[in-house]
């Protein structure tokens, strides 16, 4: 099996000082929002091997905050910056895991809708099967969608081959049945 975790990044400014919006930076509400989800993550035992995170600033700034979260003593994932991963396409995020090198079981990526939200749908939409959960309509900032796949290879993921298992947002921590 394999598992896919999907990040998107938390709350941002709404203009970067440099006009960019590859520059925007989290704002406090996102630093709040990701050093939650990080604690999340952790407590339900979702470390990953491996992170893809997007090059733009309020993508690495989400990924330090919940990479923070893992312990100091734990083993710590190898990670990679990808500039391909800002305003990425379901299939190319498909096609950076169809190529991830080595066998990682569980991969965090952390990127940016609406590619994040479509590959979120477009690998969980399987056919059948009541036991799979629906995504809801919209992947909120700081959102975590995890998938799992029943396959050895990340060369053999696919579209609608995919599992959501859990779903989380900063909000639904808040709400007295978050936990």
């Amino acid at each position: 099996m394999r598992r896919l975790i999907l990040l998107r990044h938390a709350k941002t400014e709404s203009d970067a000082p440099s006009g960019k919006d590859h520059d925007r930076r989290l704002d406090d509400r996102g630093r709040e929002d990701a050093a939650a989800i990080g604690g999340w993550l952790i407590g339900q035992q979702l470390r990953p091997e491996l992170v893809l995170v997007s090059s733009a600033v309020r993508a690495q700034q989400t990924w330090a905050i919940v990479g923070d979260q893992i312990p100091a003593d734990a083993p710590q994932p190898n990670v990679a910056h990808l500039a391909e991963l800002y305003s990425a396409t379901p299939a190319t995020m498909l096609g950076i895991l169809r190529e991830v090198p080595g066998h990682p079981q569980l991969i965090l990526l952390i990127g940016h809708n609406p590619g994040l939200h479509e590959l979120a749908l477009g690998l969980s939409c399987s056919k059948g099967g009541t036991e799979h959960k629906p995504l809801p309509g919209n992947m909120p900032t700081a959102a975590v969608a995890v998938i799992d796949f029943a396959i050895k290879h990340w060369g053999d993921a696919s579209f609608g081959g995919g599992r959501l298992t859990q779903y989380m947002t900063p909000k639904l921590l808040k709400a007295p049945h978050g936990h």
